[in-house]
Formats: C-alpha cells, sequence, structure tokens
C-alpha cells in the first residue's frame, strides 16, 4: 500500500494497516503512523455525544473545582492584604476568622475585601495591639464607615466582650506610630527612646484629662508627638505626620491646641505661671513637666497640707545666685533678660500665696556654697568664662538651661502604660472635666438663655400690657450683651439680634415642646415630631 504521506522515520511511502487494531505502519521499518489517528467529529443522529458541563466545574478538561479556584483565590486576597499592613504573622487567625464566619464558604467581591480588613482590626484589637481603622481602610480602599460597619457585623457575630475584646490600646498606637513613621527614621535611637517615654507619659496625662474621650484617639496622638518633637528639637511638620496615619490635619492642629492650653492650666501653679500662654508653654513645659512628674510620683500618705502650693527647687535657688551676679544671665531659649530674676527673688514671692513664709526653706550658706561649686563644677564653660573675666568689663555668658540641666527623669509609673483604672487614681495637678462635656453644658446654657428670651418675645406679642414686667423680670435677654450669648448668622443675616434658632425655639414653644427637650438641642427632630407632623396621629 502506498500513499503520498511520508514515514516519519524512514520517510518512506509503503504502509501497511493492522487488521486488528486498525493501526497503519510502514512496511519498511515498522514504525506506527500516529497522524493516521484523527478521527472528525461530524454531528448527526448517529453522531458523538457531547460533554454536559455542570455548574460549578470548568468542564472535563480542567483540574480543579470552582470552589477550590474560589478558596485559592481568597486565600491569595488574605495574604495580600496582611502583608500590606504588615501582619503576616497573623495571617492564619485572621483566615480562620473569616472561615468560622463564612462556615468555609469565603467570598469573592468588594466585600470579601472588607471583611478581610474588619477581621484584621478585629484580631489586633483582640491581641490588645490594635490598628487604626483609617489605615486599614486606606490599605483595603474603601470608607471608614463601610468598615466600621463591617466590624461591628463581625463583633456581633463572634459574640466577642470584654476582657476578649478590650478597650482602644492609644499607647501602642503612640509607640507603634513612633517606630514606623518615616518623620522619625532619621532621629538618633536615644532621643526616640527619650520621645517615647515623653509621649507616653503625656498621652496618658491626656487620657486622664479626658481629651481623648468620645473621640478619634489618632489626632491626639499625632499632636503629642508633635509636641514632644519641639520639646527634643527633632522638626516633625504635623501635616506629614497626619497623612502618614490617615489622619485629618484640622482636627490635630485641634487637639494640639487643646493640650497647650491644658498645660498651661497646670502650669498656673508655678511662681510665674500667671506668665505662661499657649504661645510660650513649650519653652516652660521642661518645669511643669517636672512637676506633673513629682505630683505623679507622690503618695497619698505624703500628702501635707499645702499639697497644691508650689515647692522651691534648689536648683532654682542656685539659678537665682547666678542670676544676681552681672556676670552671668541664664535663660531656657538661651536669651534672658535682668528682669527675669523677679520670677526668682523671694522678695517678689512673698506676696504670693504660695511662698508666705521665707525662713520655712531653711537654707544654709553652706548648703548654696556646697550647691554653687557643683554648679560651677558641672558647667566648666562658665567657670572658666568667670575666671579669666575682667573685673571692669564683664562679659554676658548667655547658657541654655535645658542644656545644663537634665529636667527629664523618667521615673514615674506614667511612663509606662498603665490600666485605665491606675490611671484615673494618679495625681498629675489638676483635674478636668472632658471638654465635650463642658462645650455642651455651656450650649445649654445658651439655649436656657435663648428659651427664656423667647418666651418674653411671645409675651410682649401675646401680652402687650404686660410687656414691660416682662423686660423686668428677665434683664439682660433682649438684648445682645450677654457674655454667653453669640450671634449665629443664618445665610448671613442676623435681624435685631435674632437669629434662625431664636426662630426655632420660639415655634417649638408656641407647639407646647417641653423645655428640657429644647435645651438638648434636637432642633430637626422636635419640628418633626410637633410642628410638621403634628396634625398625624
Amino acid at each position: 500500500m502506498s500513499s503520498s504521506r511520508t514515514c516519519s522515520n524512514c520517510a518512506k511511502t509503503s504502509f501497511v494497516r493492522d487488521d486488528v487494531s486498525g493501526e497503519l505502519f510502514c512496511s519498511t521499518c515498522g514504525a506506527i503512523q500516529q497522524f493516521d489517528q484523527f478521527e472528525a467529529q461530524i454531528g448527526g443522529i448517529n453522531g458523538p455525544q457531547g460533554t454536559f458541563i455542570h455548574i460549578g466545574t470548568a468542564g472535563s478538561g480542567s483540574v480543579y473545582t470552582y470552589k477550590q479556584r474560589k478558596l485559592y483565590s481568597a486565600q491569595n486576597s488574605i495574604d495580600e492584604l496582611t502583608s500590606r499592613l504588615g501582619l503576616a504573622s497573623k495571617s492564619v487567625d485572621i483566615r480562620n476568622m473569616i472561615s468560622s464566619i463564612t462556615e468555609g464558604e469565603f467570598g469573592q467581591g468588594e466585600w470579601f475585601h472588607v471583611l478581610i480588613g474588619a477581621c484584621s482590626y478585629v484580631v489586633m484589637r483582640k491581641d490588645d495591639r490594635p490598628l487604626p481603622m483609617a489605615e486599614v481602610a486606606s490599605a483595603v480602599g474603601c470608607d471608614v464607615y463601610e468598615l466600621g460597619r463591617m466590624i461591628l457585623r463581625v463583633v456581633d457575630f463572634l459574640g466577642l466582650k470584654r476582657p476578649d475584646f478590650p478597650e482602644f490600646d492609644i499607647v501602642h498606637v503612640l509607640e507603634r506610630t513612633l517606630k514606623i513613621s518615616p518623620s522619625f527614621a532619621a532621629v538618633d535611637r536615644n532621643t526616640v527612646e527619650t520621645m517615647r517615654k515623653q509621649g507616653i507619659f503625656l498621652i496618658q496625662c491626656a487620657v486622664k484629662w479626658f481629651l481623648s474621650t468620645g473621640r478619634r484617639p489618632i489626632p491626639l496622638v499625632v499632636a503629642v508627638l508633635v509636641f514632644v518633637g519641639e520639646l527634643n528639637r527633632v522638626e516633625v511638620r504635623m501635616d506629614d505626620l497626619a497623612k502618614e496615619v490617615h489622619a485629618m490635619v484640622s482636627t490635630c492642629r485641634t487637639r494640639y491646641k487643646e493640650l497647650l492650653e491644658t498645660l498651661v492650666k497646670v502650669a498656673q501653679v508655678l511662681p510665674w505661671g500667671k506668665d505662661i500662654t499657649p504661645k510660650n508653654i513649650v519653652k516652660n513645659a521642661p518645669f511643669v513637666i517636672q512637676y506633673m512628674e513629682k505630683k505623679s510620683m507622690s503618695k497619698s500618705t505624703e500628702k501635707r497640707k499645702n499639697v497644691d502650693l508650689p515647692v522651691v527647687d534648689l536648683a532654682d535657688v542656685v539659678a537665682e545666685c547666678l542670676r544676681r551676679d552681672d556676670e552671668y544671665e541664664y535663660g531656657n531659649d538661651g536669651v534672658s533678660s535682668r528682669n527675669d530674676s523677679r520670677y526668682f527673688s523671694f522678695e517678689s514671692n512673698a506676696d504670693r500665696p504660695g511662698i508666705k513664709n521665707v525662713d520655712r526653706l531653711q537654707i544654709s550658706h553652706e548648703c548654696l556654697s556646697m550647691l554653687y561649686e557643683k554648679f560651677l563644677n558641672e558647667n566648666r564653660r562658665a567657670k572658666s568664662s568667670r575666671r579669666s573675666g575682667n573685673a571692669q568689663k564683664r562679659k554676658r555668658l548667655v547658657l541654655d538651661l535645658q542644656d545644663c540641666w537634665e529636667w527629664w527623669n523618667g521615673k514615674s509609673e506614667l511612663s509606662k502604660k498603665l490600666l485605665l483604672k491606675h490611671l484615673l487614681e494618679k495625681d498629675v495637678g489638676m483635674d478636668t472635666m472632658p471638654p465635650s462635656f463642658v462645650a455642651g453644658q455651656l450650649k445649654c446654657k445658651m439655649r436656657r438663655e435663648k428659651i427664656n428670651a423667647a418666651k418674653v418675645r411671645i409675651k410682649k406679642i401675646m401680652h402687650p400690657l404686660n410687656a414691660d414686667l416682662g423686660d423686668t423680670a428677665n434683664p439682660g435677654l433682649s438684648d445682645g450683651n450677654h457674655p454667653e450669648r453669640r450671634k449665629k448668622k443664618r445665610r448671613g443675616k442676623v435681624v435685631d439680634d435674632i437669629d434662625w434658632e431664636d426662630l426655632i425655639i420660639e415655634t417649638l414653644i408656641l407647639h407646647q415642646v417641653k423645655e428640657e427637650e429644647i435645651e438638648k438641642g434636637h432642633y430637626n427632630t422636635l419640628l418633626d415630631l410637633h410642628v410638621f407632623n403634628s396634625g398625624i396621629v
């Protein structure tokens, strides 16, 4: 049998077909010809049947099923997101939590990525090493509120409660930000360690002052780190640090302002406290923090009768001796004037309520001499300058007090992370109320005055004969000179010192709404209930 085709082995054209197998082989070399095995698949009634592909499979030619491919894709998504967040070691825990929630089905799509982010947040929160929610939302690529709703669903599904689900640890966030932030990458490690302890001290003082109550904690962390950077002469831009931790710059500036104002209130106990303002609090912060540190280290049994009165430090007395000499002048910022000595003179402090009896200090001349010699030995520059100085023409030597005086000790327990109940027991020089609570009380007081003024105006219209009596009974309400009253504008218009809030209050009073409800300020809800739906039963 010959053919136009040639043998693939010997290139001959003589072929023989086997009667049993039907294969075609070369009669010269005996090689089986593979090209002859093709059979045309022609359809029709008697043609070959096709393969039925079930839903969820990739056909008879695929190795993996749809479920296996889905699990593989889900695992890749988990590994990618945990690697992006730096949680590769927690990948197994996150996968087990997702498997428990989805009953081993996992999933695909945008919702599954949000679920991975929520489980990552919950796992780290359970481990007492929480992540900022804004950082997780940025890594997932979703909105913070969408991530928050998913976190609530995960927490409710798993039934997590204390102590399995602890409170948000703001101290850990501060340490983590200080460690991974590029703003502190070039700072010396010893300085970073000092900033860490000072930051923990201030952040826990801020928690005790309720600066983080009911608020997002990350802006407060940014404010404390910027303040600590200024104390240690480390340049930190608030805008850059806020972007790194995904916080609003305006909110960070507000927390920074509140921190400075609170430190100014604490500094009022110092002899020169009345001259400390938010503008110069950074220069006076070493004295304020040292005072706070000593107050936190004092025990309840060591409280004296005048525990809140300022204590005169011997180092200040020595500085006063040097300051009285015309040869030396010292200052916090390197530039000092002669007038600063009034803060340390006993004559000027004798009239203050904190120092009434100077003899109570009981400082001997030998003690002053010894401290003076010790001070000169520690500052060789000042000592050598004094020996070589000319008596006729004395030179001023300007020294930075922060360079020659180690004000930070770091021995207080507030330099370490404390539990909230132990933190609230500490004394840091001042106890305050939450700023949101104080602001709410002021607003309620303002609304009460607006309610009284609205009642007077309504009485003038309804009872014009008794209008004069109403004015005398509530003096100062009809005018706009009250210090607590602010003129609010609605679309740039204020008519007769009556703004839109006054008109709403008048409307609610005419509809017989209780004054206690109006004081809360939920005007839209009250209008919907009592004004627009007043005719509906």
